[in-house]
Parts: structure tokens; sequence; C-alpha cells
């Protein structure tokens, strides 16, 4: 059974290896490589905001709402086995209504979240 438990600063690294993995990031909407620097001062700033996925004390995602956007991201060993549904289900219990910006052709977030009940929304073009 899957765990939430709050973010501290013994998981950092885990969100930062997440984060930069070429199998995770390119989903994100910003796909740059985050540094060790960079992910600090952002985890000093926002990381009160994020919880930690277990499965038996073993970090496997994590989710974490700011300014009512949740950021998502669950390692590539566990995709697929409801991880991110659980955590997606589990955040909405403590912020209703929080949303998701989710890129257009990122067919897994649109199931994802789809499947927890949200509903496409906007869509925001920019110039190639």
């Amino acid at each position: 059974m899957y765990t939430l438990v709050k973010n501290n600063s013994n998981y950092w690294d885990f969100i930062l290896n997440l984060r930069n993995d070429p199998r995770v990031k390119k989903g994100f909407v910003q796909q740059k490589t985050i540094s060790r620097q960079d992910h600090s001062v952002y985890m000093q700033s926002f990381g009160d905001s994020f919880y930690i996925c277990l499965d038996n004390d073993k970090p496997i995602g994590y989710i974490g709402v700011i300014s009512n956007d949740i950021r998502v991201a669950t390692h590539p060993d566990y995709q697929g086995k409801g991880v991110a549904k659980f955590m997606v289900c589990e955040i909405m219990k403590e912020h209703p209504n929080a949303f998701a910006k989710v890129k257009m052709d990122n067919e897994a977030s649109l199931r994802l979240f789809e499947s927890c009940g949200f509903k496409r929304k906007f869509y925001i073009l920019e110039k190639a």
C-alpha cells in the first residue's frame, strides 16, 4: 500500500533526480536540467508544498501544489501502477480547488487527471 508523507530535506535528492530523469522530464512543461543549487533554492521556497509517495518506506513519487497548480511525478519503475492516481486523489482532499497544467501531447498525464475527475478547460497556444 502506498502512503504520502510530508516532504523534508531528506527527500530533496530524490525529487531532483526524478525531475531530471529524461524518462520523466519529457512530460514536464519546462524540460531543462535543474542544477542542485537551483533545486535547493526551489525546495527552500516550496518544499513544504510537496509530499512524497512511499512504497514500504521507499520513495516512488512526489506531488505538490503551488498556487493551486499540481506538480506530480512518479518514478518510471512505478508508472502504470496507480501511484500517480493515488497521489492526485489524496492531494485533492487537502486542495479541492487545485488544477493541473498539462502539455497537450502528454497523453499519460491527460489520462491520469481525467481518470481523477478533471476536465479539459483551457488551451494555451504559443508561437513555435
